[in-house]
């Protein structure tokens, strides 16, 4: 079965790696893996396998992600 995704370059995810304190919640909640940690910052690493639920943006400490849910 192929792997199911959200459409491809709509998601609103946008992360501000310079406010990253690389507590790495976001990658523990998020269901699609699309972020990972390099270097102690949080990175997109599959930005169309967002699906905009807000998980991560719900889960930030230092407000380093947005997301504007069902626009995507």
């Amino acid at each position: 079965m192929r792997k199911l995704r959200h459409l491809e370059g709509v998601s609103t995810l946008v992360l501000d790696e310079t406010k990253c304190i690389g507590c790495s919640l976001c990658t523990e909640v998020c269901p699609h893996h699309v972020l990972e940690m390099h270097e102690n910052k949080a990175r997109i690493v599959d930005f169309n396998a967002c699906m905009e639920c807000g998980a991560c943006v719900n889960n930030c400490p230092s407000e380093a992600l947005a997301v504007n849910p069902g626009v995507g």
